[in-house]
């Protein structure tokens, strides 16, 4: 299978080493490159890429914003952004903005070929770098989820697995229990946390350390 690639960064001679290194594989295509938001929002409906690969600072407009638009735009879309910021502000916004994985520029290229298809199978990616330093939530107040502490050993793992973007099936074969004992542990989940979507417990279990892949 072929994976269809648009490139998206105001730097060009980063955007040509991404692209030497990333066609280099030959399951990748690179169909397209832009070097700001409008150019990479103009090409999506006429190249229909798999996955854009996403500065989060272009020129014009950032990168949280050309999430949102690109996915409206083409909703089957993946995107994998990319940062020199491993701030967990940035990070959060970016899940929020619907990317499927978010990679520091000063990663390897097996790292990014790895989000790449993290994100196609829906599933989120996190540089290790990023999960490895992030900070604890600030002193809880009234709106703060309790801490991790709240939940037992099962439903951490069945909390980190949903932040992957796993099914109940899914996580239910890796963990070795029973689909129903999965759906028991996200109602638990939520209950404990106060949390309701599948966002809200994604960027709880980045601020937590949890979702890594």
């Amino acid at each position: 299978m072929t994976i269809r690639i648009v490139l998206a960064d105001d730097h060009r001679m980063f955007r040509e080493a991404l692209r030497t290194t990333l066609a280099a594989d030959p399951e990748i295509e690179i169909v397209a490159e832009a070097g700001n938001a409008a150019e990479t929002l103009a090409c999506l409906p006429i190249h229909q890429p798999d996955v854009l690969v996403l500065d989060i600072a272009l020129p014009d407009r950032s990168g949280i914003e050309v999430a949102r638009v690109a996915l409206s735009i083409q909703p089957g879309l993946r995107i994998v952004a990319l940062s020199g910021y491993a701030d967990r502000m940035f990070v959060e916004e970016m899940l929020q903005a619907g990317a499927g994985a978010y990679v520091v520029k000063s990663a390897g290229a097996d790292e990014l070929l790895l989000a790449i298809r993290t994100a196609l199978k829906g599933r989120i990616f996190l540089s290790p770098e990023i999960t490895d330093g992030m900070p604890a939530p600030s002193t809880p107040g009234a709106d703060t989820p309790p801490p991790l502490t709240v939940l037992g050993q099962r439903e951490r793992a069945v909390l980190r697995l949903l932040a992957q973007g796993r099914r109940s099936a899914e996580i239910a074969a890796d963990l070795g229990i029973a689909v129903a004992t999965v759906d028991v542990h996200r109602r638990n989940i939520k209950r404990k946390l106060g949390i309701a979507s599948i966002a809200e417990l994604t960027r709880y279990a980045v601020r937590e350390g949890l979702a890594k892949v």
